[in-house]
């Protein structure tokens, strides 16, 4: 159990570890420099689907799709949305990367969705396995790289926030208490091509970068917090320090593109696994 107000302070070494990645994270190219596709541009085999009232590997309505070299979100096989909150998981769990992600978010919004999710998407970072998840579970026990659009209205909608369910993350020295945490980012357009970035260290820190810019940075994730339904127990060890989980794109009835998921493996500092 993680003490909110006894924060563990960041070693000065692994500040330092982390600055050597930000600020240098446009200088490569795929498949080059240590850098993965997770996404092939040709098919999601190398994927696992969860989808809120189906079984895992049930692409409810071809929810997750490739074309154009593209994975694409789509809803035209639904009727209600239903809750139907889906994600699609990359097979293999991480702990230390940084990883890229080049999305623009799209189309028309399911209006049987919730009204929060209109254009809006995301990346879950540490997520639980999905084969772990009850039929009923709504969302993984992760942390997300929330995706927003601007809306209609010409306010500041910044993307690259972190939203929480079934997590807790430090910020500001102490366990924020709101399930999303809005960044510093710019507004994007609907249909606009944006480059998102996350520096996962372990159980230790998580950056996010957004077209060049660090946006937000929080430390110690962990279980907690609420907003996750219909979880097995056994799963949501509140104050359980999350140092490693899967990596999903997130369908909640907005649709989105995605034309690159890459990622390169960090070295653990001391040789953490």
């Amino acid at each position: 159990m993680i003490n909110p107000v006894k924060k563990r302070l960041l070693p000065i070494a692994l500040l330092l570890f982390l600055a050597s990645f930000v600020g240098h994270h446009d200088a490569d190219t795929a498949g080059e420099n240590g850098w993965t596709e997770l996404f092939n541009g040709k098919d999601i085999n190398d994927w696992m689907v969860k989808i809120n009232h189906h079984e895992v590997g049930d692409n409810f309505a071809g929810t997750f799709r490739v074309k154009d070299g593209m994975i694409q979100v789509r809803y035209d096989g639904y009727g209600d949305f239903n809750n139907q909150f889906g994600h699609l998981y990359y097979k293999t769990p991480f702990s230390y990367y940084h990883l890229k992600v080049d999305y623009r978010i799209t189309g028309e919004f399911l209006p049987s969705a919730p009204a929060y999710a209109f254009r809006n998407s995301g990346v879950m970072l540490h997520s639980q396995d999905p084969r772990t998840m009850l039929k009923d579970q709504d969302w993984p026990i992760s942390v997300e790289l929330q995706f927003l659009a601007a809306e209609d209205d010409g306010k500041a909608r910044p993307t690259g926030c972190m939203c929480s369910p079934g997590t807790d993350v430090v910020f500001n020295g102490k366990i924020d208490p709101r399930h999303c945490i809005t960044s510093t980012a710019k507004t994007y357009a609907l249909n606009e091509w944006v480059h998102a970035e996350a520096i996962v260290l372990g159980d230790s820190v998580i950056t996010h970068i957004i077209n060049g810019d660090t946006v937000l940075r929080y430390y110690q994730p962990q279980i907690g917090g609420g907003v996750v339904n219909n979880y097995d127990p056994a799963q949501k060890q509140d104050g359980k320090l999350l140092s490693s989980g899967f990596i999903a794109l997130q369908s909640e009835g907005q649709p989105v593109d995605f034309r690159r998921v890459a990622i390169k493996e960090l070295p653990a500092p001391g040789g953490k696994k």
